[in-house]
């Protein structure tokens, strides 16, 4: 397991320990989550502190100091990101992923790939859409941190074994991110969840869990019906981080 990410001149982030929150006077209402000890928030969902990453790992700190997903996922973003990780904050972290632009994307996959890769090694993992990979040997040079998620039913590509499949075959170290509510979305049986797994399981380094908002497929708290519907397929997936990619349901 690696240490938390603390040697640095800053000041460290409040401790905010998740812990701490469970023995609060308003527990997390769904069991799933109280239980599930490497858990973690991706900053995605904080649109209004967008770009102040001081201030999203603030707020990710609020719900997990064990795990973040640092979500740049517009381009323009991602300058900002590099700055402020370089600049070697202290961080209570034992994961830390970053989920590289799929938004308002205009450089080159080889130039994208070149800044990615300019992330300091404490970054453990750095999510990529499959359907956004034209050129996969381009993605190479990320080598085991590259992790790629499974799409929803809007997107082209990139719901199923076989599309990731392909990649894998050029991508042999890449790892798995399961996103539990694109994989049941296209399939409600969560069959589809239950194949990925099967197949990929071994490539697993975390999970998106969130619930979808009907017929906009966007990201929102879970709802009861799903905690009961996704919790065979995350009883499969107890010892890597579930990152929540909004905020967590009301206590």
């Amino acid at each position: 397991m690696p240490s938390p990410r603390r040697a640095s001149h800053q000041a460290a982030f409040p401790g905010l320990a998740f812990d701490e929150l469970r023995a609060s006077s308003r527990p997390f209402s769904r069991a799933l989550l109280t239980t599930h000890h490497p858990l973690g928030a991706s900053t995605g969902y904080m649109a209004g502190a967008r770009q102040d990453w001081a201030g999203l790992v603030e707020a990710a700190c609020r719900v997990s100091t064990f795990a973040v997903e640092l979500s740049a996922l517009a381009e323009d973003e991602l300058p900002g990101l590099l700055a402020f990780l370089a600049g070697r904050p202290r961080l209570p972290f034992h994961y830390l992923s970053v989920h590289a632009p799929t938004k308002h994307r205009r450089l080159p996959e080889a130039r994208l790939v070149a800044s990615l890769a300019e992330l300091p090694p404490h970054v453990d993992a750095v999510i990529a859409h499959p359907d956004l990979i034209a050129e996969p040997a381009a993605w190479s040079p990320l080598g085991r941190r590259l992790v790629l998620e499974n799409m929803d039913p809007r997107k082209p590509t990139g719901q199923r074994v076989e599309d990731l499949e392909a990649l894998y075959a050029v991508l042999p170290e890449a790892g798995f991110c399961l996103d539990i509510a694109h994989a049941g979305a296209v399939d409600e049986s969560m069959g589809l969840a239950h194949e990925l797994l099967d197949a990929f399981g071994a490539r697993l380094r975390q999970v998106h869990l969130s619930s979808l908002r009907a017929g906009r497929s966007s990201h929102v708290p879970l709802y009861r019906k799903d905690e009961l519907r996704f919790g065979g397929v995350l009883r499969r997936c107890p010892d890597v981080p579930w990152i929540l990619e909004a905020p967590p349901p009301p206590r």
